[in-house]
């Protein structure tokens, strides 16, 4: 069976990292994606390790011919492009509404809304192209709900949800499914920015969270993969929450 190739744009930190290396250990072709080429070598050299034939293709999400380059270059290197993981994100500049500016909020949906969408459109071209796909973007548990503070990216999560259920419909025709991945609180460097990197901030946060505790970047990693798998091939446009309750919760 050939291996599957699989993108993954945001790659270099956190989820998108524990991903690349969960692919990776199943046997997947894994290209990764994202704005600094000496963290894309360490990545790339990571995943040989771990037996992945892998690539890493420079990209900015925000900008439109950086995207068309990247799935141009992935089906011209490996022939194909099986699964696409979307999670190239920022949490932008937190504060109240009061505070917000155009800078800020551009600086948050250029990147988490318009390189989704952008993303997709290339992606989608090209499974279309070859028959099929399936797509999985990174959203949030404020995907659905809100917190104060946080007003211009739980925005920018709910637009990612409602990109993914009416490209799910369009791609539906062609073979592509399309979902999403809320993760709650996750132990990244974005948590540590949200929480300002105090063990009080994080302990408040958690004691919030049904489960008790933050999520593991392989945690996300784990559900991407069955999306991504024929394990879950009647399933499009959900998104799926892996949030230790917390949304139950809000």
């Amino acid at each position: 069976m050939t291996a599957p190739v699989v993108l993954i744009t945001g790659a270099l930190t956190g989820i998108g990292n524990a991903t690349a290396k969960a692919f990776a250990r199943e046997g997947a072709t894994v290209v990764v994606s994202g704005r600094h080429d000496d963290a894309g070598v360490r990545l790339v050299s990571e995943l040989k390790e771990l037996g992945a034939e892998a690539a890493f293709i420079r990209a900015d999400v925000r900008h439109d011919e950086d995207l068309r380059a990247l799935i141009d270059q992935t089906v011209e290197k490996f022939g194909r492009l099986d699964v696409a993981v979307n999670n190239a994100g920022t949490e932008g500049q937190p504060g109240p509404v009061t505070d917000q500016t155009p800078e800020s909020y551009a600086a948050t949906f250029d990147t988490n809304v318009l390189g989704t969408l952008l993303s997709m459109k290339h992606e989608i071209r090209a499974m279309q192209a070859q028959g099929g796909g399936a797509i999985i973007n990174i959203s949030s548990v404020l995907g659905q709900a809100a917190y104060p503070g946080a007003s211009v990216y739980t925005a920018s999560k709910h637009a990612v949800e409602g990109l993914t259920k009416a490209a799910a419909l369009e791609g539906a025709a062609f073979g592509v499914r399309v979902n999403a991945v809320a993760p709650g609180p996750i132990d990244t460097g974005m948590l540590d920015r949200f929480t300002g990197g105090s063990a009080e901030g994080k302990a408040s946060l958690t004691s919030t969270i049904p489960l008790q505790r933050t999520g593991d970047p392989d945690e996300i990693a784990q559900t991407v993969l069955f999306l991504a798998s024929e394990k879950a091939s009647f399933i499009t446009g959900h998104i799926v929450n892996v949030d230790g309750g917390k949304r139950a919760a809000l």
